[in-house]
């Protein structure tokens, strides 16, 4: 099996959005809110929602940070931009205003606890000191789990035309800002 992730930037200078499969949808088309709302509410369940949040709370909370709670309006755009990378299963960032973490598995038998997991294994690479990363090491998953201000998360899981699986988190708000310690 392989794993893929992709740093998460907090602080996202765009934050327009191009809707490539979906050209005739705008963030305030009420057709996209009802589209979006339809798929997490299928695909998210109370356990589902428990398998994002508690292992993002026990890594807050070994730091002594704040729980996370979860956001219907996070899921929802978590979901819609999921189906958006449902056709390459691509590890784009939607360029929201939102953190992101994103996760690709190979294969379609990856569950929300491993790509939290992946994101929490960072945590080595993650110089508290310094506020840096090991050189040629990714912890911007980690920082962003951790971002003390982060307070709400939403998350959405989609199997791609591949047979793989796309995972993505959005937190508000976001984390990562140059300069700042996440805890």
């Amino acid at each position: 099996m392989e794993i893929r992730l992709l740093f998460s930037y907090g602080l996202i200078l765009g934050t327009f959005l191009i809707f490539s499969s979906l050209p005739s949808l705008s963030l305030s088309d009420s057709r996209h809110n009802f589209l979006a709302r339809r798929l997490a509410t299928e695909s998210t369940g109370k356990s589902t929602i428990q398998q994002y949040l508690a292992p993002h709370n026990i890594v807050r909370a070994k730091l002594g940070l704040p729980p996370l709670k979860w956001s219907k309006k996070l899921a929802n755009f978590s979901s819609w931009w999921a189906h958006q990378r449902q056709r390459d299963c691509e590890l784009a960032h939607s360029n929201s205003s939102y953190g992101e973490n994103l996760f690709w598995g190979s294969g379609k038998n990856w569950k929300p606890g491993d790509a939290v997991a992946a994101w929490a294994q960072e945590k080595s690479y993650y110089d508290h000191k310094t506020n840096s990363c090991t050189k040629n090491k990714d912890c911007l998953h980690y920082t962003q789990m951790v971002w003390r201000q982060s307070l709400k998360v939403g998350c959405a899981r989609v199997v791609c035309k591949s047979g793989d699986t796309f995972i993505t988190c959005n937190y508000d708000p976001h984390g990562n800002v140059i300069g700042q310690k996440p805890f």
